[in-house]
Order: structure tokens, then C-alpha cells, then sequence
């Protein structure tokens, strides 16, 4: 391996290992990694799988794709011998950005066990040149710059491959990118396709933000991940790059299933679509008009159509449950109309229920409809998840498809988030149970043997420890923020939406600063650790990241409450972020009102990494809860039955809340007090309280007596070292049911049955 690195480097740059930079080394490598997969076969079967999404959240590869193919011990070895880290290295490649949540992370977890697994399944979506946004802090803002993140040498490979793409007033040309997704110990690679235009302009973008001309389509298609759809414009621009991605990936697998020799009649036997959330649901009519084209009957494509597509729902949030505007359509796709209104006049000569119809009564086309009607699985992320769909969201639906429906519980990647990321751990469970676990995630159940040895339990602890020495560096060199490492790392890192309800965690965070002000400390240091995007259209989000940064210089400055507890919030959050802030934590956040989080994924990775839960009974808490025990888990909060009666009714007031109880008056009268004024800009916070007493959508003021009552027996529970330690590990042994390997074999099994 020495020798082929050192090849690698004297042919691209002209010199040996011990005279490049990292920078250099990381390209050598990235090109070295490259060719590997390249003279991989591509997984075959007579069945594939194509999965489309408009979110890939890969995070950086390089490393990942060594473990992968079997190369990193020798690669971190061979460097070792010329004083080079690995670890270091990696940290000069620029991250992917065509993701932004928990959405786009799943679909990068299951591309890696897809092919884990053997499966033949490719990736569909697009090739984002500035991704979501950078985010920056700016006078206890967010600032949003572009992030372009595809650098000279990068993971993409273009191809020769294109297709044309009618839209009403152009017909644009597509070029496909490609990046290999190698199976953990698996001879293959599968592929994800990105789609591009090489009319999009990069200068259409000023390096002080992230506005462009959303009016030329040929210039900007591609440029961003959810451009902001404020306004109509915005919104018309998601409409094309959702078109434009299904129906590249339409006629991409037309073409391959032509190329494989396949009778297009059926297709169902040969392929399986799946539909990550709404935004590729418009495959549907655009593969009926393709095999339309082809000579098929409408009878005959819809048949077709409906045996192949199967639908994921993520959320029941219905800002998710894309319902676009008629209009909308016939200004970018009006070819789909004279299709989706048969769909709808089929679903309506069927079913009298009109809350199920694909057009509704203001003239809207709901995807989500469509897609249940036009597809042959639905499925839910979590067994609550699913269980709400099936009883009160989407029960309509259920009534008249119960076969239809069924859970899929979401699960990670677990060898990146344990093996790459925590790699100390990794070893030292390898060390206790082998290395089976490796590829069977359930293995880690072994652990359970050692529940009361107290030389295993203390270091785990002291791996811990390391960590968060590395995750207090990371963010000192990084942001300046100076934290104490031996203090309770209390971690809530995730996209920001006020169902997440940071919020909340934000007025414990005002609770934990009035006790130390009124001479109540904590006998252990807490450092509470945020991390966060908000949309940028997304005000209140941005009012709280807002909240969260004043408070983060109001504990930092303040000489009584700083040795004792902080707040701080990591800058532009992303995959490589968490994976150094993750492996450190002690408590996992996990506090959205029960009902509305369909899963959750970092859950799964703290609990991977020996943190404990604090959170709802909520998408996949509970499931963790079942597996770990009511002991090794802290939940809190209203029952999502009660939650969603509250909702049904319209008995929610945050207001009488307020006024009623003196505390929570209190902790949200702070936001606006005189120590904010002094920080923060009123504007911001003002409309924030105003929210919180006036509105309070996701119900924090409902559970935050309880949250910080929980909060502070957690804090309590930590001083046990023992028993925490235990805790730990208990949750480290039954993290393994959330290997997104067992996920995607129960999707194989139940929905796309590859061959």
C-alpha cells in the first residue's frame, strides 16, 4: 500500500509522500480510492432497485469508502510511516452538500447498505453546485453563503449518458455524474446518479449570499438545494428541479431496462422505484407518458406504473406534503396534466371519500395522494410513525389500501458512526466480542456480558473522556469557544424546525442561568451543545438560532455562571460536525412534541456512541425505549394520543399557560429582559416571545415544566458514574436493531423483493 500511495502521488504531483501536502495527499488519495471502485463490477441482478430523492446527505467519502473496501488500516498504516494522519487528511476534503437533514442522511445510509447487502440499487437525484448553504454566524445571526464544494478533483464521474427534458417554454438537455457507492466487504459497487446542466452558471451567485436569478431556468436549475420558495418564482424553481430529476431517472431506467433485454410490459418484475417523501412523486405521470411513447395504452402504463413505484412518507408535517398549485404545473409540466387529471378521475369514479382525491377543490395536485393511489407500498419510518398514518393522518387512505401499508424502521450506517467516527470504541468492542458486529450490527448485543464489570465500564468512560478532549479542540480551533471537556456534554444537534423544539431546550438553557445567578450551581459543569441550519425563508427558526447564540455569549461573559455551565452552538453543522460531536456526548436531545417526528436518525447514532436519551415518546424513541429499558432511557412530555386530541380540538393555548404559571412567565419574559436587550436584536427576540405566548404551534410551553424537572434528574442521575457508565453501555448493546442493513433487508423482503 506504501508503494502504490507513493506511485499515486509521484504521478499526479511529481513527488513522494514525505514532500506533499496534505491537501495533496487527500486528492492522491481520492484518486487512488477512484480507480479502486472503478475496476469494481457494478452489482447486478435481474431485479433493481432505483431510489429516487432529492437529498443525498453522503457526507465526506473517502474514509468511508476505505473501510469499505478494506483499504483504510493499510492506507492510515502506510501513511503512519511518514508521520501522516489519516485522520488529519481527511480533514481537507470538502463535503459533499446535496443534503440537508434527516431526510437526505437516510438515503445515504441506505445507498451503503444496499450495496452492503448485494443489492442492485441505484441512487437517482441531482447534482447540487452550492448544495443547502454555508452557514455563518454573523452579529448572533445565521448568514447564509453558497458552499461550493466540488472541487478539481471530487468523487463525481461524468458521463456519457443524457437525455432530453420537456419543459413548456424550453427543452433543456441533461448530463449525468455519477459516484460509486462501494458495499461494506462486498467485490461490487452500486451508483449514484446525479443529473446537471452544463448551461448552470456559478456566477450567478454573489459570494455575500445566496440570492440568484430564479427566473433562467437554463442558469440556475441546479444551483441550490431547495432554493428559497418565498415566493412564486421560488416555488416554480422546486417544480423544475423535481420534474427534472424524475424524469432523467424515468428515462434512465427505460433505457437500462432496454439495454438488459426487459419487456417493458413488465417492467414491475424487473425494476422497483422507490419515492423518498413527495419530491419525486411526479415520476408517476411522467413514466405513464414515457411508456405512453412506447406504445402502451393508458390502461396498460398506469398497470405498470403502480406495480413498480412504492411510496416512503417521512412526515406528517404538511408543509412536507407537497401539494402544488394546477397553474404551477401547466406553467413548467403542462404534458403531465391531461395525466394526472385521468389519475383523478379514476380515483374518483372508485372512491366517494373526496379527501382522497389527487386534485382538490382549490385546484392543487396532492402528491402524497398520488402517490399512494398510483404505487403499491406505502410505508411509514417508525412503528409510532406508521401507526399514525394508519390511525388518524392518513386513514382515509388506509381504509382503502391496508394492504398497502406497512413500517420500516428507519436505521444509520452504523459503520460509519461507530467504526470511522469513533474508532477507539470500535476497537475496544472488538476487543471484548470480536469483530463480527461488523457486518451484523446485532452482535453488539454481546456487550451485555460485560453490564457489570467495572474495568469495562470505566473505560468506556474513559473512552469518552477522549472524545470529548478531541470534540472541546475541534471547537476551539474551529469557533473560538473555549468548554471544559470533564464537564456533561448535553447535545441537541439537527436541522432547526420549532417541532424539534430547540426552542425548549433554549429556556431550560435561561432556567440553568437563573439558578446559578440566584447561587444554586451545579455540582458537575454542563455544557449544553447546539447544532443547526434553518431555512432560510424560515423566520422563527432563525429567531431561535438567534435566542441560542445571545445565550451562548450571556453564559460565556458572565464570570458567575461560565465555570459552571455554558452554551454553545457548532457554525455550519453538517455530517463531519456530527461526527465529531456525536462520539462525545453524554445526553442526546431528542425532545420534538410526540407525534411529529416520524424517526429520528440521530438518535440512533448517539445511542451507537453510549449516550443517553432525553427525550418524547416520539418517532423512534420509542422503539429505543422498548429495547433499552425504561432505566437507560429518560422520557418525558404529553402522549402523542393526547397531542394529536389537542390538535383535533384546538385546546392548545400556550397563552393561558403563560399566564397562569409564574415560571414559565418568567423563562419567557427572559427572551425579552434586560440582559437579552443588551445582546440580542429585539426585533428577532420579540417576534420569537411573541410566538411562544401567542401561538406555540409544536407546544413547548406544555412540556417544558416537565422537561426541566427531567432535565435536572438526569443531571443528577450522571453523578453515579457507575450506573451511568452501565447506562451507557446498555445502549451501546441494543443499538444494533437501528443498522440501516436490517432496514433495507426488511424493504427487500417486504416491498422491492430484488433478485
Amino acid at each position: 500500500m506504501e508503494a502504490r500511495i507513493e506511485s499515486t502521488m509521484k504521478k499526479y504531483f511529481g513527488r513522494g509522500i514525505d514532500q506533499c501536502t496534505n491537501d495533496e495527499i487527500a486528492q492522491g488519495l481520492l484518486i487512488m480510492t477512484k480507480q479502486e471502485m472503478e475496476n469494481r463490477p457494478s452489482i447486478s441482478g435481474d431485479k433493481k432497485l432505483y431510489y429516487i430523492s432529492a437529498e443525498f446527505l453522503i457526507g465526506k467519502l473517502l474514509s468511508n469508502n476505505l473501510i469499505n473496501l478494506g483499504l483504510y488500516e493499510d492506507v492510515k498504516a502506510a501513511l503512519a510511516k511518514h508521520n501522516r494522519s489519516l485522520v488529519e487528511i481527511e480533514e481537507c476534503e470538502l463535503e459533499p452538500s446535496l443534503g440537508n437533514g434527516g431526510l437526505g442522511r437516510l438515503a445515504a445510509c441506505f445507498l451503503d447498505s444496499i450495496a452492503s447487502l448485494g443489492l442492485c440499487g441505484d441512487g437517482i437525484g441531482l447534482n447540487y453546485h452550492f448544495g443547502l448553504f454555508e452557514q455563518k454566524f454573523t452579529n448572533r445571526k445565521q448568514q447564509e453563503l453558497k458552499n461550493p464544494w466540488i472541487a478539481q478533483n471530487n468523487w463525481l464521474e461524468k458521463r456519457d449518458i443524457s437525455f432530453e427534458v420537456p419543459f413548456r417554454k424550453t427543452t433543456v438537455k441533461s448530463t449525468m455524474y455519477d459516484i460509486d457507492i462501494p458495499g461494506y466487504e462486498v467485490e461490487g459497487v452500486n451508483h449514484l446518479h446525479l443529473f446537471d446542466l452544463d448551461s448552470v452558471d456559478n456566477g450567478l451567485v454573489g459570494n455575500d449570499s445566496i440570492d440568484f436569478d430564479k427566473y433562467d431556468v437554463e442558469k440556475n436549475l441546479t444551483l441550490f438545494l431547495y432554493p428559497d420558495d418565498s415566493d412564486r418564482q421560488g416555488q416554480l424553481l422546486r417544480v423544475y428541479q423535481q420534474y427534472f430529476m424524475v424524469s432523467n431517472g424515468a428515462q434512465l431506467i427505460l433505457h437500462e431496462a432496454k439495454e438488459r433485454g426487459v419487456d417493458l410490459h413488465k417492467l414491475h418484475e424487473h425494476v422497483a422505484i422507490q419515492i423518498n417523501d413527495t419530491h419525486p412523486s411526479m415520476v408517476i405521470p411522467e413514466l405513464i407518458r414515457l411508456l405512453q411513447i412506447e406504445g402502451f395504452t393508458m390502461d396498460e402504463a398506469i398497470d405498470v406504473v403502480s406495480k413498480t413505484c412504492a411510496y416512503t412518507n417521512h412526515t406528517i408535517l404538511a408543509e412536507a406534503l407537497e401539494k402544488w398549485p394546477m397553474d404551477y404545473l401547466e406553467e413548467v409540466v403542462p404534458h403531465l396534466l391531461p395525466i394526472i387529471r385521468e389519475l383523478d378521475n379514476r380515483v374518483r369514479k372508485n372512491v366517494k371519500d373526496e379527501t382522497t382525491y389527487i386534485i382538490d377543490k382549490e385546484n392543487r395536485v396532492h402528491m402524497a395522494h398520488m402517490d399512494i393511489h398510483y404505487g403499491y407500498s406505502v410505508n411509514g419510518v417508525a412503528a409510532l410513525h406508521t401507526e399514525i398514518l394508519k390511525n388518524t393522518e392518513l386513514n382515509n387512505f388506509y381504509k382503502l389500501y391496508p394492504e398497502k401499508f406497512n413500517n420500516k424502521t428507519n436505521g444509520i450506517t452504523f459503520r460509519r458512526w461507530l467504526l470511522h467516527c469513533n474508532p477507539e470504541l470500535a476497537e475496544y468492542i472488538t476487543s471484548l466480542i470480536g469483530a463480527d458486529y461488523k457486518k451484523d450490527a446485532t452482535k453488539l448485543e454481546g456487550l451485555l456480558a460485560y453490564e457489570s464489570d467495572e474495568a469495562v465500564l470505566a473505560k468506556l468512560a474513559e473512552i469518552k473522556k477522549h472524545k470529548k478532549q478531541e470534540a472541546a479542540a475541534f471547537l476551539n480551533n474551529t469557533q473560538g469557544l473555549n468548554i471544559n471537556p470533564d464537564s456533561i456534554f448535553d447535545v441537541q444537534v439537527k436541522r432547526l424546525h420549532e417541532y424539534k423544539r430547540q426552542q425548549m431546550n433554549a429556556l431550560y438553557a435561561i432556567y440553568k442561568y437563573k439558578e446559578i445567578k440566584a447561587g444554586r450551581k451545579p455540582s458537575k459543569p454542563i455544557t449544553m451543545i447546539f447544532g443547526a441550519k434553518a431555512a432560510p425563508a424560515y423566520i422563527i427558526a432563525k429567531d431561535i438560532i438567534h435566542l441560542i447564540l445571545c445565550l451562548q455569549d450571556l453564559t460565556a461573559n458572565d464570570p458567575e455562571v461560565a465555570p459552571y455551565f455554558r452554551v454553545v452552538m457548532a457554525e455550519n453543522y453538517n455530517v463531519s460536525k456530527a461526527a465529531k460531536i456525536i462520539p462525545a456526548a453524554d445526553i442526546s436531545e431528542q425532545i420534538s412534541l410526540a407525534s411529529k417526528e416520524a424517526s429520528g436518525t440521530g438518535n440512533m447514532k448517539f445511542m451507537l456512541n453510549g449516550a443517553v436519551t432525553l427525550g418524547t415518546e416520539d418517532g423512534a424513541n420509542v422503539e429505543i425505549g422498548e429495547l433499552v429499558g425504561d432505566d437507560n432511557i429518560y422520557i418525558f412530555g404529553e402522549k402523542p394520543d393526547a397531542v394529536i386530541d389537542l390538535y383535533a380540538k384546538a385546546a392548545y393555548d400556550s397563552n393561558a399557560i403563560y399566564e397562569k404559571d409564574e415560571q414559565i412567565h418568567e423563562l419567557v419574559d427572559f427572551i425579552i429582559g434586560d440582559e437579552m436587550q443588551k445582546l440580542g436584536d429585539m426585533e428577532n427576540l420579540k417576534r420569537l416571545h411573541h410566538e411562544l405566548i401567542s401561538k406555540d404551534w409544536f407546544m413547548t410551553l406544555l412540556d417544558l415544566k416537565e422537561y426541566i424537572e427531567t432535565k435536572e434528574k438526569v443531571y443528577a442521575d450522571y453523578e453515579d458514574q457507575k450506573s451511568w457508565n452501565k447506562k451507557c453501555l446498555v445502549n451501546i448493546a441494543k443499538a444494533g436493531f437501528f443498522s440501516s442493513d436490517r432496514t433495507i433487508a426488511q424493504y427487500n423482503e417486504d416491498i422491492w423483493k430484488l433478485k
